[in-house]
C-alpha cells in the first residue's frame, strides 16, 4: 500500500499514521526522518542539506527531492509506505511523480484530512510529542494515561516550538498558500480522497481505510 497524507498542522496525520503503520505493516516516512536519515548516514545529499538546516535555512528543491529520491529507493520502503510532509508544492508533486515512475510504484491514495483552520489551532496547540519514542498525543482530544508521560513507552512529553500559538498560525497560512493546489492536482489523477477531520479519531481511520481498500 503506497499512501500519502496529506493536511494541515493540526489536522492528526501523525495519530492516523501511526494507526496506518498497525493496519498495513509499512513504515512511516516523514521528511523530518528522511533529512535526519540522510545527514546520520553522512551521504552527500545529506551534508548537503545539513549545511542549510544548521544555517537556519530552507533547503532546496534540488536537495529535498534527491533525499526523497534515495529514501523511496531503499529496499525497505519498497513494498508499500505513507509518505508525510512531501510534496508540499505542485512542483515537488511533479518531482515524486518522476521518482514513483522510475520506481514502478503507483499511489493507492492521496488522503487529505480536512479540518477548518480554528480547529486546526487548537488542536496543535494542544499537541504533545514524547522525546523518546515520537508517540503523538493531545492534552483534550488524545491524553496520555498521565499527564506528560507516555503512555507507550513511559518517556516524557513535549511541545514543539512549532506548536505555540503564533506559529501554528503562520504554518497554517503557508499550508493553505503553498498545499492547497495540491488538490487539484491529485483530483485530476483520481487518487485524491478527502477526510472529514472532524469525526473521532477512529471514524477518521474507518473511513481512511475503507476509501483505500475500495480502490
Amino acid at each position: 500500500m503506497y499512501i500519502l497524507l496529506m493536511g494541515p498542522p493540526g489536522a492528526g496525520k501523525g495519530t492516523q499514521a501511526e494507526k496506518l503503520i498497525e493496519q498495513y505493516e509499512i513504515p512511516h516516512i516523514s521528511t523530518g526522518v528522511m533529512f535526519r536519515s540522510a545527514v546520520k548516514q553522512d551521504t552527500e545529499l545529506g551534508k548537503e542539506a545539513k549545511r542549510y538546516m544548521d544555517a537556519g535555512q530552507l533547503v532546496p528543491d534540488e536537495v529535498t527531492i534527491g533525499i526523497v529520491r534515495e529514501s523511496l529507493s531503499k529496499p525497505e520502503n519498497q513494498k508499500g509506505f505513507i509518505l508525510d510532509g512531501f510534496p508540499r508544492t505542485v512542483e515537488q508533486a511533479q518531482a515524486l511523480n518522476q521518482i514513483l515512475d522510475s520506481l514502478r510504484i503507483s499511489l493507492n491514495g492521496v488522503i487529505d484530512i480536512f479540518v477548518p483552520d480554528d480547529i486546526l489551532a487548537k488542536r496543535a496547540i494542544g499537541r504533545r510529542i514524547c522525546q523518546a519514542c515520537g508517540a503523538t498525543y493531545h492534552v483534550t482530544y488524545n491524553p496520555p494515561k498521565v499527564e506528560g508521560i507516555c503512555s507507550k513507552c513511559g518517556g516524557t512529553l513535549y511541545q514543539r516550538d512549532d506548536d505555540k500559538e503564533d506559529t501554528v498560525i503562520k504554518r497554517i497560512e503557508v499550508y493553505n498558500k503553498q498545499t492547497r493546489p495540491l488538490i487539484d492536482y491529485y483530483s485530476k489523477q483520481g487518487v485524491y480522497v478527502k477526510i472529514d477531520g472532524m469525526q473521532t479519531i477512529n471514524e477518521v481511520f474507518e473511513n481512511i481505510v475503507n476509501s483505500l481498500d475500495g480502490k
